[in-house]
């Protein structure tokens, strides 16, 4: 299936361990595992961030196989989840980064194109939040308003 705002395919991104075990060289147990994901949320890394740092650091390929559970789960359980999902709010930094560049640079018309991009992925997100009940119904989003939502 094509991009949405691209003509080509994309077939890139990272593939799951190809098999469902515990690995024989892991050490951590299951508790320690959900302690260490607890240590690193409170130190303000978000789930992706926390995921990286567990395969790169602890050789851990894949917690939910360990745990049965998603990172964004176990944070849930432990109440230290964000308003606004993880990748919500990068695509909010997206903007705000293109929109301080067209300040500056007004004649860019590629960048405006970018940005216009930018808030119709942020927009039908929204939605889809909205509908899911990740998000109030009452959210509206504020692109003069971008980074009280990225802080």
């Amino acid at each position: 299936m094509a991009k949405m705002h691209s003509r080509k395919r994309g077939t890139s991104g990272s593939k799951k361990p190809l098999h469902k075990t515990k690995p024989t060289w892991l050490r951590l147990k299951e508790k320690e595992l959900e302690m260490l994901i607890v240590k690193l949320a409170k130190e303000g890394k978000s789930s992706s961030q926390i995921g990286l740092d567990l395969r790169d650091s602890y050789g851990v390929p894949d917690v939910k196989t360990l745990t049965g559970k998603r990172i964004q789960e176990i944070m849930a359980e432990k109440g230290i989840t964000s308003k606004l999902p993880e990748d919500l709010v990068a695509l909010m930094r997206r903007a705000l980064n293109v929109r301080n560049h067209l300040d500056a640079n007004k004649q860019d018309m590629p960048a405006l194109r970018g940005m216009q991009l930018t808030d119709a992925k942020i927009k039908r997100l929204i939605k889809y939040y909205k509908a899911t009940g990740k998000l109030p119904i009452t959210f509206k989003y504020d692109p003069t308003q971008l980074k009280l939502y990225t802080q």
